[in-house]
């Protein structure tokens, strides 16, 4: 116990003195197949997300020139752009979810690196295009046969992420690159994700808090360790129900308890940043449901009544100048051109 605790002192500690951008992310395993993943998108200013519907059978690459690879989706997906420069969530057609999350330690160089390039723009949606489970992606990305390409975002903030994913058994995977090496966490306890520091470190925190008992007190800040904490009791205290609504209200329930006030900045840690939207995915029923910050009122779109097929039109659903939509919203999608994903040579 004492161990545990000054591990869990020094890791706090040194979080304390770093800059950290906000996101949380949790998936929901409750009765008869019912698996719901909800996530906050935090940030230091407005995204201008909108959202899109991929149908199958785009052709795409990882850089628009240079060594990169290749691929033709395999799958339909709905997802949410941020600055429609890339894929920063969604979902597709088989229940794959996939969550892009800040962390500042992420570090993808390696020395003398020739693999073909992947843009990490495009990262998220590479794996919702090709998989439909966590141990499809998991096999296929551990044999690391590209390397990730991360240039600065508009903003001029670094693009250091890292991926969750979830499927609709409810197995997780983590993806973090520290040092340049990919780190792979795979298994359904892997229900909780958030920033820094890195995902083997945060464990050891939540351990710590787990012998305290989350009935007798939970770290309430706003840093990505509490907020970890917070997710990780929360998501397996509310009730586990195969009812869809019970389910989604409780997982948004959750992620807004975690969630950053809007405006709310804090001074020692400058880059702690407000919630702008939240995100649910139902992966038995195939809905994923939107919340923004700066609307009323949540809404959602029910992938069973999508067209997918190779060769329908690129859907989308304006969101970035405030758009308020209530209910099924897919009646709301309008043919669109894709977005251009951010590349380095763009």
């Amino acid at each position: 116990m004492k161990k545990t605790l000054f591990t869990a002192t020094l890791l706090l500690a040194g979080m304390l003195v770093s800059n950290i951008e906000a996101c949380t992310r949790v998936v929901y395993i409750g009765q008869n197949g019912m698996v719901v993943t909800g996530r906050t998108m935090d940030w230091k200013e407005n995204l201008k997300s909108n959202i899109y519907v991929f149908p199958r059978g785009i052709e795409r690459s990882g850089a628009d020139q240079g060594n990169t690879i290749h691929w033709k989706s395999k799958y339909g997906s709905v997802i949410t752009a941020g600055y429609d420069i890339g894929t920063s969530d969604g979902m597709n057609e088989k229940g794959l979810v996939a969550n892009l999350l800040y962390l500042a330690e992420s570090d993808y160089y390696r020395p003398n690196d020739t693999r073909p390039v992947l843009g990490i723009s495009i990262w998220t949606q590479y794996v919702l295009d090709n998989f439909a489970t966590v141990d499809e992606a998991v096999k296929e990305l551990r044999k690391e046969t590209f390397r990730i390409d991360a240039p600065d975002m508009p903003n001029g903030a670094k693009s250091t992420l890292h991926l969750a994913i979830s499927d609709a058994t409810g197995n997780s995977a983590i993806f973090e690159y520290i040092n340049g090496n990919l780190i792979i966490h795979e298994g359904k306890d892997y229900q909780v994700m958030t920033n820094s520091p890195s995902y083997e470190q945060q464990i050891t925190l939540n351990n710590y808090w787990k012998q305290i008992g989350g009935l007798v007190m939970l770290p309430g800040t706003n840093r990505a360790a509490d907020r970890f904490v917070r997710a990780s009791f929360y998501i397996n205290a509310i009730p586990q129900t195969d009812k869809q609504q019970e389910a989604v209200a409780g997982v948004f329930s959750v992620i807004r308890n975690v969630s950053v006030p809007l405006g709310i900045s804090t001074p020692d840690q400058p880059n702690i940043s407000s919630t702008r939207w939240r995100t649910v995915s139902d992966q038995k029923n195939k809905v994923y449901f939107f919340e923004s910050t700066i609307t009323p009122n949540v809404f959602w779109i029910d992938l069973k009544g999508l067209d997918f097929t190779e060769g329908a039109p690129v859907k989308k659903l304006n969101m970035a100048n405030g758009e308020i939509y209530a209910g099924n919203a897919a009646k709301d999608l309008v043919n669109s051109p894709s977005f251009k994903f951010l590349f380095e040579y763009n």
